[in-house]
Formats: C-alpha cells, structure tokens, sequence
C-alpha cells in the first residue's frame, strides 16, 4: 500500500521516538520480554504485539485518508508516565515501570499523529497493555477460592473433607492446592482473547462491556469446576486417574472446551461489520506550511521529556551503596544468642544483600524466641525485598513447611504481620500420633526505622526514602516461636517484641547508618 505524503515525517517522527524509548528503556523492554519467555501465565504477551499491529493494518483504509496533526497537549502525559517508570524502578516494580514504558509509547501516537487518527486507533493501542505481565498478585486470592469452592462441592456430594489451609484430605487421599491450581493462567488468556473477541464482534459498547465480564467470570467458574472434577476423578477411579500430569491435561482440555462454548455463545449475538465507507479528511485540516517545523518541536520536547526520568534516576544512584551489610544480633539482657534457626524452617526471601537467623535463648527455663532478618542494598529486579515470589513458606506442599493461617496484631503501637506455620504435610499427620512442628511467627517490613506491612506502602516509602538520600535498605524482621510456647495472645512474642524491639531497631540503624556520606 502506498503510505501518503502526509503520513510520511508523522511516521518518522513516531519511529525516532520509540527508538528512542526503546534505547533508553531497554532494560525494562528485555525485562518484559524475559517474563513472557519462561513464564507459562504470561506466554500469551507473545501474540499481543501481532494482534495490535494487524488490527491496525486491517483499519488502514479508514486512517489512509486522515491528517496526521502533531498534538503537543498529549506529551504532558509523559510527565506523570516517567514519574511512574522512575518510582516503578527506584522500587523494583517490574508492573509499575512496564506499564509505564508502553504508556509513553502509546502516548507518542496521539503527541505525533494526532488525536483524530490516535482515536481510531485506540483499541490496537490500549491492547498493548496486555502485554504487560501483571496479575499475579492474585494468584494467592485464587488458589484460596478454589480450595474453598472445591471442599463445598465434595463435602455437598456427600464426600467428608479435612482441610487446613491449601491442603485438604477425603477418604481416598490427599490434595492441594497448588500455583499451577488457581486459574491465573485461564484467566489471562480468556481476558485477552475475550476482549479482541469483543472488539471484533460487536459495535455496542454495551455488548463488548458485558462479554469482557463473561470472559472474566467464565475462567474463574471453569477453574473451580475443574478443579472439583478432577478431585472426584481421582476419588471414583481409585487415584489412577486425574493424578500427576493427567490432572493438568484434563484441566486445559476442559478449559478449551468451555472457551469454545463461550464464543460460540458470544457469536449468537455478533453485530454484522459496518459497512465499509470512505472516510475524507474534512475533520482533519489538511498540513499547512508550518507542520512540519511544528511536528519538529514536538519530537524535540518529546525526546527531551523521555531522557528526563532516566537523568534522574542516574541522580538517585548516586545515594546507594554496593557495600555489602554486617549484621550482628544485639546482646539482649537475659538472652543468650544462638546462630542456630530454632527449627528446620527457613523463610523463602531470595536473594538478600545480608540475613541473620537464629535464637535468643533464656537464662532461665522460658521458651526460645527465633529471629531472622533479610536485609536489602542496592535493590534491583531479582534481588529486591517486596515482590510475589518471597514468603514465609512455598504453600501448596511444594516444600515440608506450610502457612495454615494469616492475620496482623498491634503491639507498642506498631502493627506486625502474624502467621501459622506447619512443618509436616497434611496428609503425614493424619492418623501418625505424632506431634506436628508447628511455628508462630511476626513480621514486618522495616525501612529506616519504620515498620510497614502492607507491601504497596512498603515499595511507595522506600522510593521516597531512595529520592530524599537515604538510600534503598530496607529489611524484613521476623520474631517467632513454637506454637505451644506463645500462650494466650502471644504472650511471648509480645513481650519479647515489647521489651527488647528498641535494641533489635538500633542494630538495623546501625546497619544503614555505616555506609551513609554526608550531603553535600
């Protein structure tokens, strides 16, 4: 197809600027692109940019005739969109810079092309955020509704069910609840595939609004129901079948077969395609003599804006440190420390610049306290300290340790995170007449002296805390006991964390305090 005149500097423009973003924001695009290429939930990204890019060239005969007109108005939007890359990657938030990087890639089209022409190109354009890889935060929320959904419907059929946390016993066996078990992986590829299913199909709003929530609640349901399914499977045939790798083949068999019916159903009720119409430029004035200095000046201030949140970033290096942190237990009046975890358990925190696990003991008869301490410097993907992959325990019996419950306490004003573990498989304990190693644990995360347990106000702090100078430690703190031990309330942890937190805060201080230079 022959590209018209007009079109011609807008596009190169457009070109030049997303080489650009592509040049300084690299990293982040490679980051992207690493997920898509091991994570199974997130391999449909691969397709997105494709999809886009053909929706476009199928609309060319509606966008061939229009004017492209340089907007300057939409470059303000790169302003807030680098503020999020620079938080986003001060925090090591891979959604946060992700979705930021396309956002200024997208917001060009509108800043160069126009907003007439960006506005018919609005769905290919907003479609490229599904190539972001984000969700998995929910995963978590998912696996818990599917073992409640699958223990209602065995125990509705008449099957007795034991369960405590993920994990849940029937007659015939044991299950759980695993990652691979919460859905998140239909529900991506039906929220993708549905809303280009939508866009396609019909042209109400209204219609493409109410398939998106179908195509959001049909995978959920479906997951629930497979989950179930396979459960009875293994329970009817004696546990020879829908067990190991059958139950996740049946699972994307059943998954395929519900997609089909659901956009089968969805086509009833397509909208015949308009009829196709020349569309002239009478809504787009055509270039006058000043447009091409005009797209210039807007290409300049756009590269200009984009190297900004890199230039500040190169800034806020400045106040991090690559040393490496010594930390040290705090002597503790009536304790004596031991570098020797009080039981097998250790937490799942990848990657610390420095970590600390062992006990206080008492002097007396009392009950050991456990602590650990993950410290982070220099935080960066892969290394960082609020992320979905670091956990007290893997739930799921992916390892001997699981969380049974979860919940927050206050004490001296400052709230921790509480939470039971249990050191044995569920199905190990049943009928064994052996005690169960069981652990109550409190943590939080500490940055510069402040205890926070809510991840996203952990990551928001710690970027303010990069951005005034402080630097990026950060730390999490557990204190924890046998479960038999802690008594009423906590009792013991609560009196531990009331008498000697100040010594345990100062030891931290001190951590981060060795390597910061003054201001100049």
């Amino acid at each position: 197809m022959h590209l018209p005149t007009p079109w011609r500097l807008p596009l190169l423009g457009l070109a030049l600027g997303w080489a650009l973003i592509g040049a300084l924001y690299y990293a982040t695009g490679a980051a992207m692109v690493e997920i898509w290429n091991r994570s199974e939930t997130f391999a449909h990204a691969w397709v997105v940019p494709p999809i886009s890019a053909w929706v476009v060239w199928r609309m060319r005969g509606e966008l061939a005739p229009l004017t492209p007109r340089a907007s300057p108005a939409w470059l303000l939007l790169l302003l807030p969109l680098g503020l999020l890359w620079l938080a986003g990657d001060l925090a090591a938030a891979n959604a946060a810079t992700q979705f930021a990087f396309l956002g200024m890639a997208v917001a060009l089209v509108p800043a160069l092309l126009g907003t007439a022409v960006a506005g018919r190109m609005a769905f290919p354009l907003g479609f490229l955020f599904f190539a972001v890889p984000f969700g998995d935060f929910l995963t978590p929320w998912l696996m818990e509704r599917t073992a409640d959904f699958t223990v209602i419907a065995l125990r509705a059929t008449g099957i007795p069910v034991f369960r405590e946390a993920l994990e849940f016993i029937i007659p015939s066996g044991s299950w759980s609840v695993v990652q691979a078990c919460s859905g998140i992986r239909y529900l991506m590829a039906s929220v993708m595939v549905g809303t280009l299913f939508a866009y396609l199909n019909y042209r109400s709003h209204t219609k493409r609004w109410v398939f998106v929530g179908v195509a959001i609640v049909t995978p959920l349901v479906a997951n629930w129901l497979r989950a179930y399914m396979i459960v009875m499977l293994g329970h009817l045939s004696g546990n020879k079948l829908a067990v190991g790798v059958d139950h996740i083949i049946y699972g994307w068999v059943f998954f395929g077969i519900i997609m089909l019916a659901m956009f089968m159903i969805g086509a009833r009720w397509a909208d015949p395609d308009p009829e196709p119409q020349a569309r002239g430029a009478a809504t787009d004035a055509p270039a006058g003599g000043g447009q091409p200095r005009r797209l210039a000046a807007v290409v300049v201030a756009a590269l200009a804006l984009l190297t900004l949140p890199t230039g500040l970033r190169a800034l806020a290096e400045q106040s991090r440190s690559q040393e490496k942190p010594v930390l040290a237990a705090p002597a503790l009046e009536g304790f004596a420390w031991q570098d020797k975890p009080l039981s097998t358990w250790q937490p799942h925190f990848l990657n610390p610049a420095g970590s600390l696990h062992g006990q206080y003991q008492p002097a007396g008869d009392g009950a050991p306290v456990g602590v650990y301490v993950g410290y982070y410097r220099d935080q960066r993907f892969g290394r960082q300290l609020v992320t979905s992959v670091n956990v007290l325990a893997l739930d799921g019996g992916e390892n001997s340790w699981s969380r049974t419950s979860e919940g927050k306490t206050e004490a001296d004003g400052r709230t921790w995170r509480t939470a039971d573990l249990r050191g044995q498989a569920l199905h190990e304990i049943v009928g064994s007449g052996q005690a169960t190693p069981r652990l109550r644990v409190w943590h939080a995360y500490w940055i510069n002296g402040r205890l926070i347990t809510r991840d996203w106000e952990a990551k928001l702090y710690g970027v303010w805390q990069t951005l005034s100078g402080h630097g990026d430690d950060a730390a999490v703190v557990m204190v924890y006991a046998r479960k038999s031990a802690v008594g009423a309330d906590d009792a013991l942890l609560r009196d531990f964390v009331h008498k000697h937190w100040g010594q345990l805060d100062t030891a931290l201080r001190d951590v981060g305090n060795r390597h910061v230079t003054p201001q100049r």
